[in-house]
């Protein structure tokens, strides 16, 4: 499998495969990777896969996009990461084997396809589990070593930080928004005491976080020379790995390969539902993909009025889902990608228009009437509308969801009469409560569970630099440590 960029200039080798572009993050172009065309599946593997535990699946499906990695070593790394062991903290603990189980809410109709139950209660795990792994892998192989740069508005720093603690050759420098994450957030990050791991609070939003790391992504002679690579979902391994749960969750919520499935998706950087895209494009029978958004609703508006958007930071809400607290949708570059008919010039000329701070407008355009082909509709969803789907999905259903997944129930609540009667719709669970409890109080009297592994981490020390948001600061931060 070759490996393209949605601008045009994938760079050297002049045909990457997986591990080449594994280690980077964007293009050199400025745009991300993507492969060369969508493999796709057959019925006889839909029928093959359908009973299969969930590592062996995600062989199968990596597979697919992983052709430089030996088949027995593939299978080695999704064996290693896909463990009940890892994956521990599932409602029911007998189901932890799963992995990623189907908690029903309305049997049949409407369930939360539960992917939060690893190491850091945030579905970020699912993929970024298996980029440690294969981080140390290709590393390895190499002889080389790593310094990752990432930006997180909640879950993402902390899903790396666990994947990569301790990891040979790897540290991590990675960006959060100062003071807009909540406090079980901010602990699990900043509590690790590894020292491979820098934590770096922006006095800004997430998007200015964001910022620096793209602008330190294109300063080609700084990450070459400090071989800067990315976790965050512009790493096209982050995408890969979460096509699969797209997967289980259809096998879990079906019987037959003839039914059709819908995903409800909470997103703000557009990774989460990219996947589903591409397990759509895949030959998945997905009949409807609905993007939910909080008050930041730059992905809404442009599903429903073609213009897309990005707000600056001081237009940015900070809300009580804050892991969608994002304006720029790093990874809606690959869905317009294709929108567009893949033409890298296009994508450019657009993400020309974005760079200088603009918004792009396809409202009136040939693409943005084929929207309903890629089976997409949005919503988006308040404060007050968490609280109330919070208390209402307590007091029906017994069951205590997050607020980002709280955003994800809403829009499917809203939007069900958009999907096919007799079409199961499931919502992807994002985060256990316990990461939000200020707002479960709020909403319920009461506090979430804590698993017993995570108790008391808020009272732990916590290391972490407070820095304004300036690109040549990091970098001399990161220089600091990297020759230190």
């Amino acid at each position: 499998m070759k490996y393209i960029s949605t601008r045009g200039h994938a760079g050297q080798p002049t045909n990457p495969e997986f591990c080449d572009i594994l280690l980077g993050g964007l293009a050199p172009d400025g745009g991300l990777y993507l492969p060369e065309s969508y493999p796709r599946v057959t019925r006889a593997e839909l029928n093959a896969w359908r009973a299969l535990p969930y590592a062996e699946l995600a062989f199968e499906i990596l597979s697919k996009f992983i052709t430089d990695i030996p088949a027995a070593d593939l299978r080695a790394i999704c064996a290693k990461t896909y463990t009940a062991e890892v994956y521990c903290h599932a409602r029911a603990g007998d189901r932890a084997a799963d992995i990623t189980p189907v908690h029903w809410l309305e049997p049949g109709r409407l369930g939360l396809l539960e992917l939060s139950n690893g190491p850091t209660l945030a579905f970020k795990d699912m993929a970024m589990q298996l980029l440690g792994n294969l981080f140390e892998y290709v590393l390895a192989k190499r002889g080389e070593s790593i310094n990752i740069l990432g930006a997180t508005s909640g879950d993402t720093g902390s899903a790396a930080e666990y994947a990569m603690r301790g990891k040979q050759g790897v540290r991590v420098f990675m960006l959060s928004p100062h003071g807009k994450m909540s406090a079980f957030q901010r602990a699990q990050m900043y509590s690790l005491q590894d020292e491979n791991i820098f934590n770096i609070a922006v006095t800004g939003m997430f998007d200015d976080a964001q910022d620096i790391v793209k602008a330190v992504s294109n300063d080609h002679a700084f990450k070459a020379g400090h071989k800067i690579g990315a976790v965050n979902s512009i790493n096209w391994a982050r995408v890969a790995a979460q096509v699969v749960y797209y997967f289980k969750g259809y096998f879990a919520a079906t019987s037959s390969n003839d039914q059709e499935v819908a995903f409800c998706v909470p997103s703000g950087n557009f990774g989460n539902i990219c996947a589903g895209h591409i397990a759509r494009q895949m030959g998945l029978p997905v009949a409807k993909l609905l993007l939910a958004t909080n008050e930041n609703d730059v992905l809404d508006e442009f599903f429903r009025t073609g213009v897309y958007r990005p707000r600056k930071a001081a237009e940015t809400h900070v809300t009580s889902s804050p892991s969608m607290d994002i304006s720029k949708a790093s990874n809606f570059e690959r869905f317009v990608y294709d929108l567009v008919g893949r033409d890298p010039q296009k994508v450019a000329a657009l993400w020309a228009e974005v760079d200088a701070g603009r918004a792009f407008d396809l409202s009136a355009s040939a693409e943005f009437a084929r929207i309903a082909e890629f089976g997409f509709l949005s919503g988006a969803s308040s404060h007050a509308d968490r609280l109330a789907t919070i208390r209402k999905v307590f007091e029906q259903y017994g069951v205590m969801i997050d607020t980002h997944t709280a955003d994800g129930v809403k829009v499917a609540w809203e939007l069900a009469g958009a999907v096919p009667a007799g079409v199961p719709l499931l919502v992807l669970e994002t985060a256990l409560p316990v990461k939000f409890s200020e707002t479960i109080v709020a909403a319920l009297g009461r506090e979430p569970e804590r698993p017993a592994d995570l108790a008391g981490i808020e009272a732990l020390p916590q290391r972490v630099e407070v820095m304004a948001p300036d690109v040549d600061a990091i970098k001399r931060f990161i220089t600091e440590r990297v020759r230190g």
